[in-house]
């Protein structure tokens, strides 16, 4: 079966989180992704851990299937030449490098562009390549501060809080993905590439939605909410008999049903709780009414009360009842490969269900230089050239 980006190749010079998830992301869907490192390994999630399985880290493994690689020094002119070679047969050029440092390696967009004028370059920093902020480094979790995230993020009590993964890199990775496919599209009209800037604070900020709006609309600063919702109630956890969930009413009529699911009918005519804006300023006391209730049955009852009554409600679940959830079993979101140093490994499988492509792992996370004789060989270089880099550790 063809995948949707079969006859794509994208030379990927990222590391750590965003540029490899936007890369793996591109791989699951058919591109060929060459995956680009210093001789021996040089993205830091290789060294990440624990956990290790037979040496190869979790961490590394979770943004890096269905991409091969080739190690190679950038600081070489030989390196560099190699890239560049690379560059001109690939659709799409991908790095996280800090701004400034492609131009020393002479691999920045313009002296590409001139290479390959059709070549789609894109650029993931920690500010962008324009403004003040453009030279500093940057890392999720400052970006998860500097965004205004963590400020919404946690409870008064608890003080500001990250999420529990690098929401900001994975925020960043999709738009990559999004950009870099919409830059092909656009190519098959006018036959240029272009370059893409992305920031991660650019992404984290545009991740505050409804929150941000509120603001900008108000001028008021948001609380932090915990799991209640800014805008509408109730739209938070309760804790059951014997766990928690999370209840979803989204409108009034939702409501009404609920408080009869809950044999409270009395709330959806209360004056304080009647409508979603009086709920929303009446909040605690309504949230103490309907724990209370909560609490005297077990979560399995909730559920069926209230999916019965068609109330959106779900379970809090941990690692442990997700890998064994129904569902995502299913829609196969546990994948299972090979890997050439640690066996077989299982891995979250891709959300992406197209029904002309299916999703399958063609590469097992690669480790460091596994494909750099097949890629050169490609390029046409010869076998005493390659074994010559070996040598000075070029490759």
């Amino acid at each position: 079966m063809t995948t949707a980006l079969s006859g794509i190749r994208v030379l990927d010079l990222s590391r750590v989180l965003a540029g490899p998830y936007c890369s793996m992301i591109l791989g699951d869907l058919g591109a060929e992704v060459i995956k680009v490192e210093a001789p021996g390994g040089s993205d830091d999630t290789r060294t990440w851990g624990p956990p290790f399985q037979k040496g190869v880290s979790a961490y590394y493994l979770c943004a890096n299937r269905n991409k091969k690689s080739i190690t190679v020094d950038l600081k070489t002119a030989e390196g560099q030449a190699i890239i560049r070679e690379l560059a001109s047969r690939s659709d799409v050029l991908l790095h996280n490098f800090k701004t400034g440092s492609m131009e020393k390696f002479g691999l920045d967009y313009e002296s590409m562009s001139e290479l390959h004028p059709a070549l789609i370059y894109c650029s993931i920093t920690g500010f962008g390549e324009t403004g003040p902020y453009s030279h500093l480094p940057g890392y999720d979790f400052i970006i998860q501060a500097m965004s205004g995230l963590m400020a919404v993020t946690g409870t008064p009590q608890s003080g500001p809080q990250k999420t529990g993964v690098a929401i900001s890199d994975i925020l960043t990775g999709l738009y990559a993905a999004i950009g870099i496919q919409a830059a092909l599209l656009e190519r098959q009209h006018t036959n240029k590439g272009q370059k893409i800037d992305l920031s991660l604070l650019d992404s984290a900020v545009s991740a505050l939605v409804n929150i941000g709006s509120n603001f900008l609309m108000t001028g008021e600063e948001p609380t932090r909410m915990g799991n209640h919702h800014a805008n509408i109630a109730p739209y938070q956890m309760f804790k059951t008999k014997d766990g928690e969930v999370i209840v979803a009413v989204g409108n009034d009529r939702q409501f009404y049903h609920f408080c009869n699911a809950v044999q409270k009918p009395e709330l959806s005519e209360d004056p304080r709780f009647c409508t979603n804006a009086v709920r929303v300023k009446n909040r605690e006391e309504l949230t103490a009414i309907l724990q209370k209730t909560m609490e005297e049955k077990k979560t399995a009852y909730w559920l069926k009360i209230c999916r019965d009554s068609q109330i959106p409600i779900g379970p809090v679940h941990t690692l442990t009842d997700v890998v064994q959830d129904e569902q995502l079993m299913a829609r196969d979101m546990f994948v299972t490969a090979n890997h050439p140093a640690a066996g077989p490994i299982r891995m979250v499988g891709s959300p992406l269900k197209l029904s002309g492509s299916s999703f399958r792992v063609n590469h097992a996370p690669p480790e460091p230089g596994e494909h750099t004789i097949e890629i050169l060989n490609m390029l046409g270089y010869s076998r005493e050239i390659i074994d010559e880099w070996k040598k000075k550790r070029i490759i």
